[in-house]
């Protein structure tokens, strides 16, 4: 199985910028996507289904123009969750799971933590999202939380690593990252690639991105029991659709 993550930063703007055609010769089984920024109702679905995704959901914000998360698929479903269950989280559209012949799949956006409120907020989902998946994994063990986490881990995931003082890499932030993955979770990437130095956003400010000047905030997160089945991992920083830039997993299905 051949999933693609990807923080698209508004759906309809990286279609414009060629995403489609992009997407076509990327030819993944999976994507998950994050920040679509529009509701089911504003696409043009053909355009998906021509490309072969067949399969395609939607979770929205139901704030206009904002945030929402989306799975595009050539392999049906068993099952599609919509949500948590937790409203607090649900109302920004951040989780979006589908299940495939006994491998979960979920495309997750956590809150970025751009003032104090949204910080708190983030801190409020990341304590229930935690919890979420560790129940979520008793009934359903081969999981991969595919997504934009907001948050480098390590120094090695941000080029400045004297920002410590930035949400995104507060220590915190860090700590519960670190948490996230010593309760069953391995970063896909980080596993294969244990010394490399990638990102995948860069800010549109000061020549970011031509100076390579970014964060590894997006994650393949896989469960324990799925560790032997990675196969590939890999950030495709030649996409240029987004601020943010896609990951790809491979794994043995």
């Amino acid at each position: 199985m051949k999933i693609i993550s990807y923080n698209v930063n508004g759906i309809r703007a990286a279609i414009n910028k060629g995403f489609m055609d992009w997407l076509k010769s990327a030819n993944p089984d999976v994507v998950c996507l994050q920040e679509i920024k529009a509701m089911e109702s504003q696409l043009d679905l053909d355009l998906f289904t021509e490309a072969g995704y067949t399969h395609n959901y939607w979770f929205s914000a139901q704030k206009k123009g904002y945030s929402g998360v989306a799975i595009l698929s050539k392999i049906e479903p068993d099952h599609v969750e919509y949500g948590t269950g937790i409203e607090s989280m649900d109302f920004e559209g951040r989780n979006l799971r589908a299940d495939f012949n006994g491998v979960s799949v979920m495309s997750m956006y956590l809150p970025s933590g751009t003032n104090d409120d949204r910080l708190a907020h983030k801190f409020e989902y990341m304590n229930m999202i935690h919890e979420y998946l560790d129940n979520l994994r008793e009934t359903h063990p081969n999981l991969i939380v595919c997504g934009d986490y907001n948050i480098c881990h390590e120094e090695i995931d941000i080029h400045n690593p004297k920002m410590k003082g930035v949400s995104g890499f507060l220590p915190e932030e860090r700590e519960w990252l670190g948490q996230f993955i010593e309760s069953g979770f391995i970063d896909a990437f980080r596993h294969l690639h244990p010394k490399k130095q990638e990102y995948t956003w860069w800010s549109y400010r000061a020549n970011s991105r031509a100076n390579n000047k970014g964060w590894r905030l997006d994650y393949s997160m896989v469960t324990e029991p799925l560790q032997e089945k990675i196969k590939r991992s890999v950030i495709l920083s030649e996409a240029v659709h987004s601020d943010h830039c896609p990951i790809l997993l491979e794994i043995e299905a």
